[in-house]
């Protein structure tokens, strides 16, 4: 199991599941690009680039089809790896990541408007920045960080014909206050061929293809890739 952190973040956003993901996967927490131990290279932070790491990633590892579990920022990359690169990945699991910009609650857009290096000296007491400091071969780089994530957050996005693509395994995961609605998730599934029929008492009605959809009761953007239940449903998955 590849599994790809949200943005600021990194592999140690996932210590409270790590046990119960390791227990039956071998599991690889990948830093991203200018992220965690990654030192940043001179390139925007851009899904599709970072989907040609985790490639690259899978060749040089002589991995056969691991499966990729992504939140948020890394739910991009790892859906963005699979679109490109289907034959390097068995099953994909997309949590807390969405088709189109509009669906972001606006209070939310406006929030993520005013990331940029400016922002630093405002964030010395979040985890992100402490870890960030302890972990990255430049800590100095964080402003830097930032600027990238402000500007990857400004794009318009649109992954309707990406999700389209698909031709793995892939299982949507949303929490149920997360920083889009639920229907956002559902509209997702529903071009993954889920939601348009009863599934039957054999699951004949299922969509094809194995795909998958969970909303997380009781869990936030903030909360879901550390809740116990995500890893459930990742596990339940990933083991079908």
């Amino acid at each position: 199991m590849i599994l790809l952190h949200g943005g600021l973040g990194s592999g140690e956003m996932f210590g409270p599941v790590l046990p119960l993901l390791a227990a039956s996967h071998q599991v690889i927490a990948v830093d991203l690009q200018g992220h965690g131990r990654t030192a940043d290279v001179d390139r925007p932070l851009r899904l599709e680039l970072m989907a040609a790491d985790i490639a690259a990633l899978i060749d040089h590892l002589g991995l056969s089809r691991p499966d990729l579990v992504g939140y948020s920022l890394g739910g991009g990359v790892a859906m963005h790896t699979a679109a490109l690169f289907p034959d390097k990945v068995g099953k994909l699991v997309m949590a807390s990541a969405w088709l189109r910009t509009e669906s972001v609650y606006p209070e939310m857009r406006a929030q993520q408007g005013q990331v940029s290096a400016a922002a630093a000296e405002f964030m010395v007491d979040t985890p992100m920045y402490q870890l960030y400091q302890k972990v990255a071969p430049r800590p100095e780089d964080f402003g830097r960080l930032l600027d990238k994530i402000g500007a990857f957050m400004s794009e318009e996005i649109d992954f309707t014909e990406q999700v389209r693509s698909l031709r793995v395994p892939t299982m949507v995961v949303g929490a149920d206050a997360d920083q889009v609605p639920p229907s956002a998730y559902m509209e997702t599934f529903a071009l993954l061929d889920g939601g348009q029929r009863d599934g039957g008492w054999m699951g004949e009605g299922r969509p094809a293809g194995g795909h998958a959809l969970a909303i997380i009761p009781g869990v936030t953007h903030y909360s879901i890739f550390s809740s116990p239940l995500f890893a459930a449903v990742v596990l339940d998955f990933l083991g079908d």
